[in-house]
């Protein structure tokens, strides 16, 4: 393998200049820049990353920290992310808590013994404080998900007016008697999402009755809840959903009963994953601007890097996208309407 010192001999350059152009030094001309890149480029060598950062040179490396990578929101979004890092030359490297605050805290641990640039965290409902402690010390935002005792910089969805629109559409359409399956009350999510649905109905409590809360991570749990709204003796004529992978598991329970959509039952589901689209006849759901959303972090990030580690309390910085209903075959007048 080459050297530095090989490839500083061949182009007649020391071993300092080499090393400050292949980091990007503002010190080092352009021209010089270049020639180095194509001579290493063109022998195969490869930067010792370890040992610039003991030479005080920055890592080029952003952690990325979500719950599930089954959550294609997340992926979709991850891919924006990258992009948008890789343009200015980091790269990102992507850890998965399962929403496990111990979890949570190995991969912030890591990251930050890695000298990681950044960290973009969903974060989970309760992080640790070795978490938050661990935080302060690297730049950091939160994306999706934004926690009151990590510092207030986060790009999120607006869940309350998502939800909120989504069961209004439904109220015009005359139902009055609709179902709700969201993530737990106590959730970031849950609270702000619940309080669309009960904001669009002027209640200021759940009906326990048309009301389902639980992990909304997960695809089983979507499903049991249906069961549970459809066995009532009477069942809801309409249901709006509260996250992705609770929409898979409902869509799977009506297929599984045969629940003719929307004539008997009234669906609007969350996020819009392609497949909805396919799906007869046609999910009326949620849409997320998960690319605009991952964008905008990543460029929040990039500005604070670029102005170096610390921000200021006047940097702090939050902000709050909008989604869209895409009306669709899956919802109809209510019955009687």
């Amino acid at each position: 393998m080459t050297t530095a010192r090989e490839l500083a001999t061949a182009l007649n350059l020391s071993v300092s200049t080499v090393g400050r152009a292949l980091a990007d030094d503002p010190r080092i001309s352009s021209r010089t820049k270049q020639r180095v890149v194509e001579a290493a480029t063109k022998s195969g060598y490869l930067v010792n990353h370890a040992a610039q950062m003991m030479r005080g040179v920055p890592s080029k490396l952003v952690g990325l920290v979500i719950g599930d990578l089954g959550n294609s929101q997340y992926s979709v979004g991850a891919q924006s992310l990258s992009r948008c890092l890789e343009a200015e030359g980091y790269q990102l490297v992507l850890s998965e808590t399962r929403d496990d605050p111990a979890s949570e805290l190995r991969h912030v641990r890591q990251l930050c013994s890695a000298r990681a640039a950044g960290i973009v965290i969903v974060p989970t409902e309760r992080p640790l404080p070795e978490t938050q402690r661990l935080l302060q010390t690297v730049p950091y935002v939160q994306w999706i998900r934004r926690h009151p005792a990590l510092i207030d910089q986060w790009f999120c969805f607006d869940n309350t007016r998502a939800i909120e629109s989504a069961t209004r559409h439904l109220l015009d359409l005359g139902h009055s008697r609709i179902g709700y399956i969201g993530p737990y009350e106590d959730s970031f999510a849950g609270r702000e999402r619940l309080a669309g649905f009960l904001h669009a109905q002027h209640l200021t409590s759940a009906d326990p009755t048309l009301t389902v809360f639980g992990p909304g991570g997960d695809t089983r749990f979507g499903q049991e809840a249906a069961q549970r709204l459809l066995q009532l003796d009477i069942p809801p004529t309409a249901l709006v959903l509260g996250s992705l992978q609770i929409t898979r598991g409902v869509l799977d329970e009506l297929v599984g009963r045969a629940i003719r959509i929307p004539d008997e039952l009234s669906v609007i589901g969350f996020g819009d994953e392609p497949g909805f689209s396919w799906w007869s006849p046609g999910l009326t759901t949620i849409a997320v601007p998960n690319e605009h959303i991952a964008t905008s972090c990543a460029l929040w990030l990039l500005h604070k890097l670029k102005r170096e580690r610390e921000c200021s309390a006047e940097e702090n910085f939050g902000s709050i996208t909008p989604g869209s209903l895409v009306i669709r075959g899956s919802t109809a007048l209510a019955r009687g309407s």
